[in-house]
């Protein structure tokens, strides 16, 4: 998204224009090339990942499974405007900007856009919220997702001001 565009919406949307700087959010680049990582858990809508990060995650996910742990696609890859059409939803249901940007990303700096950040459930937990961290699948990424190059993005107390996101990893090369 080219900078005067990502400004124009951002001031659209109400987010604060020095946010990328201030929450050290780094603006993320738009995945080009996306594959099925396998349905969603939810709705069944294919979950896509960038080619190497859908790997990773099948093989982590049959890792996962040969322990006993079921885990389940929930996201992946989440378009500048989707996260977008998200804020907006949020602003209609009537919260504020600020207690959005504590649980949604602005748009151009959220890991989906790079096609490598996937949201996970588990068969006792498809929401998205912290409960995940109270089950097996979580506990098992916590010790083995490193392996797979995933890694915990909003851990608590994160410096992007994001809050605790148990569910959601991003595969790093």
């Amino acid at each position: 998204m080219p900078p005067r565009a990502r400004r124009r919406l951002w001031k659209r949307l109400g987010i604060p224009a020095d946010y990328a700087r201030a929450r050290h959010m780094p603006l993320q680049r738009v995945a080009r090339s996306l594959v099925s990582a396998g349905p969603a858990a939810d709705d069944g809508k294919p979950v896509r990942l960038t080619p190497r990060a859908a790997a990773a995650w099948r093989r982590m996910r049959a890792a996962a499974a040969a322990d006993g742990v079921n885990l389940l696609p929930l996201s992946g890859y989440r378009s500048v405007a989707r996260q977008a059409r998200i804020i907006r939803q949020k602003l209609r249901a009537g919260q504020a900007i600020a207690d959005i940007l504590r649980l949604v990303a602005a748009p151009g700096c959220s890991e989906h856009h790079t096609g490598r950040a996937i949201d996970i459930g588990s068969p006792d937990n498809q929401q998205i919220d912290e409960d995940f961290a109270k089950t097996a699948e979580f506990r098992w990424l916590k010790k083995h997702a490193v392996r797979f190059g995933f890694r915990l993005s909003y851990p608590r107390g994160n410096r992007h001001l994001i809050g605790y996101e148990p569910w959601h990893w991003c595969w790093r090369a």
